[in-house]
């Protein structure tokens, strides 16, 4: 997983998928795509690399991205969902997304926001994103885990920067930041 500046989001999921699969970037495709209006211009990133396709998702907030690759085999079910969100923009935004026992466990708006963020990564990773109600993600921070569709699953939630908040819905793979976090989200 990777940082960067919005704009730079195409190259960096290109190295990203080129690392993943050991291969060269010549070797890499990706784009977009919504499963709704065929648009290419907007959806969900798709890649391949060598012509196998590799689990990626992409987020973005306040001039940043962040780009992530699954690495290794793809076995079963290795979908990847990720949001990068400001806890000053989620807390300024009138979001009432959390069901009672999640809202008494949430203390604060840095909660507010890795929960949000939570919600979104597991979403993007069930493939429809906020086309379903984030109510149906009922998020456990201190345990690291979000349950969705009766099933639990873990979550993991970084800090990228003062502010910012990282979340990765990988269903429990290991989640590898990448150093070259360039600029330093704001």
């Amino acid at each position: 997983m990777t940082i960067v500046p919005t704009g730079a989001d195409r190259e960096a999921l290109l190295t990203a998928v080129a690392s993943a699969a050991a291969t060269d970037t010549t070797g890499v495709r990706v784009g977009r795509s919504c499963p709704h209006c065929g648009s290419r211009a907007h959806g969900r990133p798709w890649a391949t690399a060598d012509g196998r396709p590799v689990p990626v998702s992409a987020a973005r907030t306040g001039g940043s991205t962040a780009v992530a690759a699954v690495s290794g085999p793809v076995d079963g079910d290795t979908s990847i969902g990720i949001d990068l969100e400001q806890v000053a923009r989620v807390a300024a935004a009138p979001l009432d997304a959390s069901g009672p026992d999640e809202r008494r466990r949430l203390r604060d708006d840095r909660d507010r926001a890795a929960a949000w963020a939570v919600k979104e990564a597991v979403l993007k990773r069930d493939g429809r994103g906020l086309r379903v109600d984030p109510v149906a993600v009922e998020v456990d921070l201190a345990r690291g885990v979000a349950r969705f569709g009766g099933v639990e699953q873990p979550v993991t939630v970084l800090w990228p920067a003062p502010g910012t908040v990282l979340a990765v819905a990988a269903g429990g793979l290991p989640v590898l930041v990448d150093d070259r976090v360039s600029p330093p989200v704001v």
